[in-house]
Order: structure tokens, then sequence, then C-alpha cells
């Protein structure tokens, strides 16, 4: 959970067309004073591929003080090494994904 003076520095919702797969693609940040993440949550959402957890077919975040990956309903916890390498890996995940539907 971010501490109080934690900032949201990023944001985004993308909805991706029906001709390019359908869904969502959500993105949320936090940092501390230094610019160190402290909280993360990627999802890519899309009710036609999965009816369960919220449509989130596949996700990564920390909330609940522990990092973890959420797939087609499943939760699963996982070991961390960066936000880089977890965003990258959710990059990879999400087109591999989308490029099936």
């Amino acid at each position: 959970m971010p501490a109080s003076n934690d900032a949201k520095i990023i944001d985004d919702e993308f909805i991706i067309s029906r001709r390019r797969g359908n869904g969502v693609l959500r993105r949320e940040v936090w940092v501390d004073a230094s610019g160190k993440v402290t909280r993360y949550n990627l999802a890519y959402v899309n009710h036609r591929i999965s009816h369960v957890d919220n449509g989130r077919v596949i996700g990564y975040d920390n909330h609940h003080g522990r990092h973890h990956r959420h797939y087609m309903g499943r939760v699963e916890s996982m070991d961390f090494t960066s936000f880089e390498e977890i965003e990258a890996r959710f990059e990879i995940e999400w087109l591999k994904i989308s490029k099936r539907g």
C-alpha cells in the first residue's frame, strides 16, 4: 500500500478496438519521494475472453503487500526483481494473448 505521500504518476487506460482484439489496458504506478515505484497495477481486461476476476485476463500488481500475477481468474504469488521486469513481462503476455483472440 502506498504511503500517504506517495504520488500516482501514471493512470492510463487504453481502449483496444474490437478489430484489434477488444478490451482495455490499464496501467497505474505510484512512486515515493525518491522516485522508487511503491505500488503498481497492470491489467488487460477483456470480458470476451474472461468472465471471472472482473474480466481481467492477465494482470500484475502488488496490492495487499505482495507481488502477484492474475491469469484468467487465478492468482499466484511471484518473485519480484524490478518493476521494469514486471512491466516487460506483462507486455509480452498481453500481446501474445491478444493475438490469439
